[in-house]
């Protein structure tokens, strides 16, 4: 039987209006995210020019912040377990505009590594106390589209911040980014403060509460197929600037239209994934898993030429952004009494699955295999995953998750 998870409702002052302001904050926070995490792969080649390093060490940076997502999505969210939620999500977001402002100041490679594990340490936290924030302001039959209206700035992020600070770092430097990233972010503590409605913390929260979620089998396994499942999508998506330059030739000042059209797939997946969500998690993963597989297939034969690139970076981008709202629901499904950490552990699975996709892409690109090789790979890692969620499904039909 599916649950649904005690999230405390909140009372907001206004009806619809209200509610959508709270949201739209919640997603600039989500906006700002993408944005820093996002343009470092866009501005790779800069970034290898202006620390003297080569394409696997950038590849590390990138790997530095999801690094920094797995470690601080479940330490920051147990430890904030007792804040009211409102609280939390204003001091996460205070971390990562600071974190990301000491990214433009770091002279060297070391000290640049760090920042980026440091900046990414708030992300996951927030994202997971975000969505709870949202999903209690609805109807739980609307849950998953609140979510999904909370992770639309990430997506939308990917159509107008990530060209944006793409653009921005080529013509003026590629540190600029982490100045445009603090600045969303002190303008979205604002919006915070100012549009979502205030929540006591749960009275028996606690960290052991919290942590109890990670004694749940159907946690770890919908935490795994985040991993394997969505590692494909970052598997290519971290060599695009170099795919798309080197096999489809496509100029360089061409790529802030691809990262735009990648983010306009990120959006449209998105959406429907938190439609079809509310009617199905597991279904909508069944479905989805080997779609992204088939469209990472194509993936690597339509990049030879420019026009049809084009095409695929969108089904691609929006094929992977189907997955995202299902695995939230499915964290928040599996473990009711734990939701902050719970829902944060889906931006953990996701960033191990970034951290595996940039280095299982950067080892075949080494090997020498090409930079069409990293789809393939992800499209072995999407049909792993759905391997994962059978398994995951078998069992539940086996043993209800928990009431």
């Amino acid at each position: 039987m599916t649950s649904t998870p005690t999230l405390s409702p909140a009372k907001p002052k206004a009806g619809a209006q209200h509610l959508a302001l709270a949201i739209v904050s919640l997603a600039m926070g989500g906006f700002g995210i993408g944005v820093t995490e996002f343009t470092m792969m866009g501005l790779l080649k800069e970034v290898e020019q202006g620390l003297n390093i080569g394409t696997p060490e950038a590849g590390h940076l990138i790997s530095a912040y999801a690094l920094g997502v797995v470690i601080g999505a479940p330490l920051l969210a147990a430890v904030g377990a007792k804040l009211p939620r409102k609280h939390l999500a204003l001091g996460l977001m205070l971390f990562f505009s600071l974190a990301n402002l000491t990214s433009y100041i770091a002279p060297d490679y070391g000290t640049m590594l760090l920042s980026r594990f440091a900046a990414g340490l708030p992300h996951g936290a927030f994202f997971g106390v975000a969505a709870v924030i949202a999903a209690s302001l609805v109807a739980p039959t609307k849950r998953g589209w609140a979510i999904s209206m909370v992770m639309a700035g990430l997506t939308i992020s990917n159509v107008i911040g990530v060209p944006f600070a793409t653009w921005l770092g080529q013509a003026f430097g590629w540190r600029l980014l982490f100045v445009l990233v603090g600045v969303i972010g002190l303008v979205t503590l604002g919006m915070l403060w100012k549009f979502v409605p205030f929540q006591a913390a749960h009275p028996d929260a606690s960290i052991r509460r919290e942590l109890g979620a990670l004694k749940r089998l159907q946690v770890w396994l919908a935490i795994l197929i985040g991993i394997v499942g969505f590692g494909g999508f970052f598997a290519t998506y971290t060599y695009i600037a170099h795919t798309m330059t080197s096999v489809a030739d496509i100029p360089a000042a061409w790529l802030p239209l691809v990262v735009a059209l990648y983010g306009l797939g990120m959006v449209a997946g998105n959406i429907v994934g938190g439609r079809i969500a509310d009617k199905s998690v597991m279904g909508t993963i069944y479905w989805v898993l080997p779609g992204i597989a088939v469209a990472l297939v194509i993936y690597a034969v339509a990049v030879h030429w420019p026009w049809s690139a084009f095409v695929i970076v969108f089904v691609v981008g929006g094929a992977g952004s189907l997955l995202v709202p299902a695995l939230q629901t499915r964290l928040l499904d599996a473990s009711p009494d734990a939701p902050s950490l719970a829902s944060s552990l889906n931006h953990a699975a996701l960033n191990v699955a970034n951290a595996l996709g940039a280095f299982l892409g950067g080892l075949v690109i080494a090997w020498g295999w090409g930079y069409v090789a990293p789809a393939l790979v992800g499209a072995v890692l999407a049909i792993l995953g759905l391997g994962v969620a059978l398994l995951s499904g078998l069992l539940e039909h086996k043993r209800p998750l928990v009431s």
